[in-house]
């Protein structure tokens, strides 16, 4: 794109920021877990550690002119809608630049709100699925109690388990599918998420006859029933003759296993305060409190090497990944799991860590993630960011001359880290993929609470992503647009 064009296109952006809103909560988001669908509720939170100040990168000045714009307002509706037709697409620009994946989270009935879907596929080769493949959806949403039990085979054995309901993943998949089938040239590949997770894991899972009233069972009895989980969904999805079988490039088999406070693995009581037999967890951990080490987490990719195919990725994925003292917590476990790395059936098998990138205008610093993803790539060799978003910075109110500077910063802050992952690239770090949380700014998971999750931080006003309410970009979206 040539500089003129690039300049007006800036100027659209500017027109179109000044009247939308952020934060706001959208009712496409907000239904319930009975009806199969939930507001994006991961249970991150942020890192606390203090931005250090760095130096502009050349890339970050040769920008700066880009939003200083004058007589903005005065396009013709002519001229706006032939801008719009120049705004590239986020997929192509990456490709050129990263030779790698672009990717979005979505999540519950935001597919079927066509100004989303547009956005999906026109800016992104690759989607996350926010819940619909976690285990508590997978149970049919069935949290308080077990949906019902059936008898299956495993290694010789007969076993009781929980029926499986994979309703609410395939409705998007399906759509993913025939997208794929109709756009042969622009398809969009999936990341599975999540095979272990000590959140949205049904509290009856880990206990006698499914039964959360009653004993927690053996270690030797929840290593049948993770095995036999990992291999029904793995084949459900990935297994030959399944019509899933070539959408999706990889698989997050172990998700936020190292504890926060203590830099270590997550335990059962990682937040005292919580019940360990409420229905869902957000902190503690019932895989630990059944295995008392990390047996689980281990034998979790060796299941998933057991029965996934060759060619898809298996990857451990975590947040707070940029402080010191977790990420030391994080190599540690990544080298652990290369230590038992061995053929399907027999050992684990890792393809790269994924950095979920649940940052905020604070910190951490660019050069924190620059140093992480080196860090973690000396282990694994591949790194990619997999939930990227940015939490406002602390009073932000969401008003007209608030939001005008929040995203000066915002943009300013993506592009400082949209930088070191070029810099850790040209290192000899494999950045093969990153993924924004979301799409639009008023569904993004910062704008929600749960008791299992959310990032909502009170009533705070919230405009994380590169698109705004009004489906429009941002200037944050045009630094991953430049080629």
């Amino acid at each position: 794109m040539v500089k003129g064009k690039y300049l007006a296109v800036m100027a659209l952006a500017a027109v179109m920021m000044s009247t939308s809103a952020c934060g706001s909560v959208s009712s496409t988001a907000a239904s319930s877990a009975e009806s199969g669908i939930e507001s994006n509720i991961e249970s991150n939170t942020e890192s606390g550690a203090e931005a250090k100040a760095q130096e502009v990168s050349n890339t970050e000045a040769s920008a700066k002119e880009d939003t200083n714009i004058e007589g903005s307002t005065a396009m013709s509706t002519a001229e706006q809608q032939d801008v719009v037709k120049e705004i590239p697409a986020l997929r192509d620009a990456v490709e050129k630049k990263m030779g790698c994946r672009i990717g979005c989270a979505i999540t519950g009935k935001e597919p079927w709100d066509s100004k989303l879907w547009d956005l999906v596929t026109t800016h992104f080769n690759a989607v996350t699925l926010g819940n619909e493949l976690k285990p508590d959806s997978l149970f049919g949403y069935s949290v308080s109690k077990c949906p019902g039990t059936k008898e299956a085979e495993l290694n010789g054995e007969t076993i009781t388990v929980p029926v499986l309901n994979y309703t609410n993943p395939e409705k998007i998949l399906n759509k993913i599918l025939k997208w794929n089938e109709a756009n042969p040239d622009r398809q969009i590949k999936v990341r599975g998420h999540v095979l272990l997770w000590h959140s949205q894991t049904p509290e009856w899972f880990f206990h006698v006859d499914y039964d959360k009233t009653k004993d927690y069972v053996t270690a030797e009895e929840m290593d049948k029933r993770l095995e036999w989980y990992i291999r029904e969904v793995l084949t459900h999805f990935t297994g030959d003759g399944s019509p899933y079988k070539d959408l999706f490039y990889g698989w997050d088999v172990v998700n936020e296993a190292v504890s926060d406070s203590t830099g270590t693995y997550r335990t059962d009581t990682e937040r005292p305060e919580e019940d360990l037999l409420e229905d869902r967890h957000g902190g503690n951990s019932s895989w630990w409190h059944v295995y008392q080490n990390e047996d689980f987490i281990i034998n979790a990719f060796k299941y998933a090497n057991k029965y996934a195919p060759a060619d898809l990725e298996l990857y451990y994925n975590d947040y707070n990944e940029c402080d010191a003292k977790k990420r030391e917590g994080i190599i540690k476990l990544l080298e652990k799991i290369k230590e038992n790395e061995g053929a399907p059936g027999e050992g684990t098998r890792i393809s790269a860590m994924g950095m979920q990138g649940h940052y905020s205008m604070e910190g951490p610093s660019a050069a924190e993630m620059e140093t992480s993803i080196k860090a973690y790539g000396k282990v694994v060799g591949v790194v990619q960011v997999t939930e990227w978003d940015l939490r406002a910075t602390d009073g932000y109110d969401g008003s007209p001359e608030a939001m005008e500077e929040e995203y000066e910063k915002q943009r300013k802050i993506y592009n400082l880290m949209y930088y070191a992952l070029q810099s850790a690239k040209n290192s000899g770090v494999n950045i093969t993929g990153m993924t924004f949380w979301g799409t639009i700014d008023t569904l993004s998971w910062l704008q929600f609470r749960s008791n299992v999750g959310g990032g909502s931080n009170k009533e705070q006003k919230q405009c994380p992503l590169l698109f705004d309410g009004n489906y429009e970009p941002k200037p944050a979206f045009w630094v991953f647009a430049q080629e």
